[in-house]
């Protein structure tokens, strides 16, 4: 009898727990997010922070960008990425390239990958720090983003 009773408080609190579960929303969806740098001018070194409003995402792979003269992934926090706990990030480049080789114009410099969580929109927040010259001197430069869900799990 004791077994018995034992097996339906486990087989209560199972259901009970089940149903908590179907009502907390788990979905997950996968992102990329093309960030572009605007100059009218050569842009030899670049740097920006991103980060979510609203908590939804997770930062989960950097890529490089279109131009050759940053050819390799940008400079940011890798292990915080790859460990899963990246909901901001500062990233950045420098290109040691001639200044007629340099980018100019809106040039894609990079493209983060998201997890976005929850059924909210994700709110971001994008902040050049810097854009500068091959000789180091600070430009008028603006920064802009495109977002493209790509999945759902």
């Amino acid at each position: 009898m004791r077994t018995v009773i034992f097996g339906l408080i486990v087989l209560c609190a199972a259901c009970a727990w089940q149903a908590s579960s179907a009502q907390h929303d788990d979905s997950s969806r996968f992102a990329a997010v093309d960030i572009y740098l605007d100059s009218a001018e050569p842009v030899a070194a670049w740097q920006f922070e991103f980060s979510s409003r609203n908590g939804l995402m997770k930062i989960v792979g950097v890529e490089n960008g279109e131009s050759a003269a940053f050819d390799g992934t940008p400079y940011y926090d890798r292990e915080a990425v790859q460990l899963g706990t990246a909901d901001r990030i500062i990233v950045a480049d420098f290109s040691l390239a001639d200044a007629n080789l340099l980018p100019s114009g809106r040039i894609r410099i990079t493209t983060l990958h998201l997890v976005l969580t929850g059924r909210d929109d994700p709110a971001f927040d994008l902040d050049l720090v810097t854009a500068v010259t091959h000789d180091g001197r600070a430009i008028d430069a603006s920064i802009s983003l495109e977002s493209q869900t790509e999945s759902k799990q």
